[in-house]
């Protein structure tokens, strides 16, 4: 799907001088180059979200049968436990490569090597920017992924030292170890076509990852075991690169585009390694908090590693979703910002942070209304027993205390590295979170178990969140290389949305209790929560919910008239 960026705020009209070029290069799947920032309708904003939500959706969904797989063939014991150790290595490349770290320092860099080509700059910087950054990414990753399978038994003896078979954690280890070269490959990628505007091959990535995995267990579960599962994270990394490599191969191949506007020149700003560094090191600062946990966890009993992961595979899925309109409006930021534009990115930014709480709130009271449903419905069979269901649900309402901050922490970190400038400030709010979440952690493991682990990460994202949405305070409004944002009236949104999902989570939770049906109870318990959350936000005044429909309004709209291919 291929957006331009939205209008300023409170303009609902298109800009006549911007309309042919905007309509040009918002077809599904076209990602021609848009000549500037200029601001047209948000619904263009919203119809990528749409798809690329969708995708998102059907990923995650298909995350859920790997876990299901996962249990149902191997259950929540020594062995799954093993597994999950050396699933620490495709979780730190996932954030590092994917998720939170090249693409945030990759989009603005792309973003503004865009902005030079449409003003005309000699070359093609896009190109440029690829021959300079792309083959020494390559030969650091082959590096790293070689370092990684050649130390792999000291690797599991630091992160787990108290796992029953470090032998088949270190075999699975090796393996997933592939996945470094094939993440990066496929973070690079994906960051050059979202800032292209192209967000429908990014998307689709989990789909192809997650089906590689699935399908490996099944062919190969019999004779390798669990190690089956390592070699379909292998698997599926080559898969996430080649599903985005032809609409890569499109953009870079096609002829440069003619001058497609006068204006100012964007200065020249080569890659900083201090943006890398800070990006990159807060990304495995904030991934440190898995390592934490599965190291207080390898003391407790046998399966309290795969309980606390089944619990945040699942309550995880609200942030991941509500983190999709962030990852459609990160470039429409960092190009407002190369062009100069620093309200209309407050703005978006603003916009960005209501609609993704708002999101992940709902889906918050519903997991913690609904957890033994959800548990048991989606896990509760074969190997996976109903004690395991039961440590599973009440991990998992602990650990989704903490989801509005871990989308709070997805949403602010990409304002301090839109403008492609390095900022050691987000590393600073991250090192004070984990230093919260292993000291309650170590103080809680002993008398609280895996909730204890649960609630230290609950509290350390909070911090964290705190402190980076203090560090974006209006007293930044005045560089020309920022964002900031108006705390007052973001913190005036939350407050009001999360008293509405006080109340709804009460609500929810009382209705799936009345059911003795687990599909009743989460049926239930899923559309009580919707049915108070919604009128209440309404009602106590929030903004988000109507903003929301409007967008939605005019997406049908758009959708009824559009093209597809």
């Amino acid at each position: 799907m291929t957006v331009v960026p939205s209008q300023s705020p409170g303009s609902e009209t298109d800009d006549a001088a911007t309309v042919p070029a905007a309509r040009a290069a918002t077809k599904a799947g076209d990602g021609a180059d848009p000549s500037s920032a200029a601001s047209v309708s948000g619904s263009f904003l919203a119809r990528a979200a749409l798809v690329t939500a969708s995708l998102s959706i059907v990923g995650s969904l298909l995350g859920l049968v790997r876990d299901q797989s996962l249990a149902r063939l191997f259950g929540a014991g020594s062995d799954t436990d093993a597994f999950l150790v050396a699933w620490t290595v495709p979780e730190f490349a996932a954030t590092l490569l994917i998720e939170d770290g090249l693409a945030i320092a990759l989009i603005p860099a792309f973003s503004m090597a865009l902005a030079r080509r449409a003003r005309g700059a000699p070359g093609d910087p896009v190109r440029a920017l690829v021959g300079a950054t792309l083959p020494r990414l390559c030969l650091a990753l082959a590096a790293v992924a070689a370092l990684i399978a050649g130390t792999a038994p000291y690797l599991v003896q630091a992160l787990a030292p108290g796992l029953p078979d470090p032998r088949l954690a270190a075999d699975c280890t090796r393996i997933t170890a592939t996945c470094v070269l094939a993440f990066g490959l496929a973070g690079y990628c994906s960051a050059a076509l979202r800032a292209h505007r192209c967000f429908l091959a990014p998307a689709a990535i989990y789909v192809a990852y997650n089906a590689g995995i699935i399908a490996a267990m099944f062919l190969l579960g019999d004779g390798w075991g669990v190690r089956s599962a390592a070699v379909g994270v292998a698997a599926g990394g080559c898969l996430m690169v080649a599903v985005q490599l032809p609409s890569l191969w499109r953009r870079l191949a096609s002829p440069t585009p003619p001058l497609a506007r006068a204006g100012a020149d964007v200065e020249e700003r080569p890659m900083q390694l201090a943006l890398v560094a800070a990006v990159l090191l807060f990304a495995l600062c904030r991934q440190s908090q898995v390592l934490a946990e599965r190291f207080l966890a390898s003391g407790l009993p046998a399966g309290a590693i795969s309980h606390l992961n089944y619990a945040q595979k699942v309550a995880q899925i609200p942030m991941t979703l509500s983190l999709m309109v962030c990852t459609v409006t990160f470039p429409v930021v960092a190009r407002a910002l190369a062009d100069g534009d620093t309200a209309r990115a407050r703005s978006r930014v603003e916009r960005d942070l209501a609609l993704a709480s708002c999101l992940v709130l709902l889906g918050t009271c519903a997991v913690i209304a609904c957890a033994p449903q959800m548990i048991e419905l989606l896990f509760q069979r074969g190997a996976f027993t109903a004690s395991d269901t039961a440590a599973t649900a009440d991990v998992m309402r602990v650990y989704a205390l903490g989801l509005l901050s871990q989308t709070l922490v997805g949403a602010l970190v990409r304002s301090y590295f839109s403008a492609g400038r390095a900022s050691w400030y987000p590393l600073g709010a991250m090192t004070a979170g984990i230093a919260v979440t292993s000291w309650i952690g170590a103080a809680t493991v002993h008398s609280w178990g895996v909730a204890g682990i649960a609630a230290a990460n609950a509290l350390g994202i909070t911090v964290t969140a705190a402190l980076l949405l203090a560090g974006l305070r209006a007293g930044r409004l005045n560089s020309p290389h920022s964002v900031s944002v108006r705390v007052g009236r973001v913190l005036a949104e939350l407050g009001r949305l999360v008293c509405a999902a006080v109340v709804a989570t009460a609500a929810g939770a009382f209705a799936a209790s009345r059911l003795p049906s687990p599909a009743a109870g989460l049926a239930a318990g899923f559309l009580t929560v919707t049915l108070v959350f919604l009128p209440l936000t309404w009602a106590l005044g929030a903004q988000t919910p109507a903003s929301a429909l409007r967008s939605l309004r005019a997406v049908t709209r758009r959708l009824t008239h559009g093209r597809f291919r």
